[in-house]
C-alpha cells in the first residue's frame, strides 16, 4: 500500500477534529456537565459534520445505492442508522413500493434532518408511514415493538462499523427483526482482504474510533453478513445472495467499501 494512502487519513481526522471543536465548544458553554458525557459530545459534533458532508457523501455513492435500494427495497423498510443518520437512504426508496419507513438511529440530534427528508418524500408519523427509534441496532425488543413484528428490508449504509457487539447484533436483526424472504441490503466500508490495506486499517482504528463517533475500520462486516448461519449451522440465506465492489473505492483504499443484497430464506 503506499504510504500517501496509507497516511491520507490523517488529514481526514484532524480536519474532522477541527471543524467539529467550535460547535463542541460552544455545547460545552451552553451546557458545562457535557464535559463529563463525551459520548454525546461526539455525537453533536458528528451531527455538524454530517450537516456539512453528508450531501457531498451521499452523491458519490449515488449511482450504487439506485442500483442497490431502489430495485429492491419494498414494504416495511427498517433503515439502521438512517442512512447515515441524516436520512439519506429515503430519497432511493420507491413509494410505491415502500409502505412504511423506520429509522433506527441513537443519535437523536439527526432526528430533525431524518424527519425533514421523511416528510419531503411522504412518510410522515401522521399518516403512520414513518417511526423514528432513538435506540441502537442492538435493541431488538424495542425495535419489534415498534415496527408491530417483522420487516421486508433491512439495509445498514456505513452503519455497521459502529454497532456494539456487531455480529451478535446482525446475527439477531436477521433471525428476529427480517422477516422469511426479506431483504438485507447494505453498502459498508470493510476490511481489505489485502494484507497490507487491513494492517493499516488495524494500525489507524483505535485512533479513528475517537474522531468518528465509534467508527471502526477493522470490522470484516461483508463476511459476517455473507457467512451468517442458523443453529443448525446452515446459511440463512436464500441463494447464497450476491456481493460487489463499490464504485470508485479501489482495494488500495483505507475505507474499501462492499455492497450486498441477500434474502432471508
Amino acid at each position: 500500500m503506499k504510504l500517501t494512502e496509507a497516511l491520507g487519513i490523517v488529514h481526514q481526522m484532524g480536519f474532522t477534529m477541527f471543524l467539529g471543536f467550535p460547535v463542541v465548544c460552544k455545547a460545552i458553554w451552553a451546557t458545562p456537565s457535557l464535559l463529563f458525557r463525551p459520548r454525546e459530545l461526539s455525537r453533536i459534533s458528528m451531527n455538524a459534520l454530517w450537516m456539512l458532508f453528508g450531501e457531498g457523501s451521499d452523491q458519490g455513492s449515488r449511482d450504487d445505492k439506485i442500483k442497490l435500494i431502489r430495485a429492491n427495497s419494498y414494504g416495511t423498510v427498517l433503515d439502521i442508522g438512517a442512512g447515515p443518520g441524516h436520512g439519506h437512504t429515503i430519497p432511493y426508496l420507491d413509494k410505491m413500493q415502500v409502505v412504511r419507513y423506520i429509522a433506527v438511529e441513537p443519535n437523536t440530534h439527526m432526528h430533525a434532518q431524518i424527519r425533514v427528508r421523511a416528510y419531503q418524500a411522504g412518510f410522515t408519523e401522521e399518516a403512520g408511514t414513518l417511526i423514528i427509534l432513538g435506540c441502537g441496532a442492538e435493541d431488538i425488543a424495542t425495535i419489534l415493538s415498534a415496527a408491530g413484528g417483522p420487516v421486508d428490508t433491512l439495509i445498514s449504509i456505513l452503519t455497521l462499523c459502529t454497532v456494539p457487539s456487531p455480529q451478535n447484533t446482525i446475527r439477531e436483526l436477521v433471525s428476529h427483526v427480517l422477516a422469511p424472504g426479506g431483504t438485507f441490503l447494505f453498502l459498508e466500508h470493510v476490511l481489505s482482504h489485502r494484507q497490507d490495506v487491513a494492517w493499516w486499517q488495524a494500525f489507524w482504528t483505535p485512533i479513528w474510533k475517537y474522531a468518528c463517533d465509534g467508527c471502526r475500520l477493522d470490522r470484516p462486516t461483508h463476511l459476517w453478513i455473507e457467512d451468517l448461519k442458523n443453529d443448525d449451522g446452515e446459511t440463512v440465506w436464500e441463494g447464497g445472495g450476491s456481493r460487489w465492489n463499490a464504485t470508485g473505492w479501489p482495494e488500495e483504499h483505507l475505507f474499501w467499501r462492499q455492497l450486498g443484497r441477500y434474502i432471508k430464506a
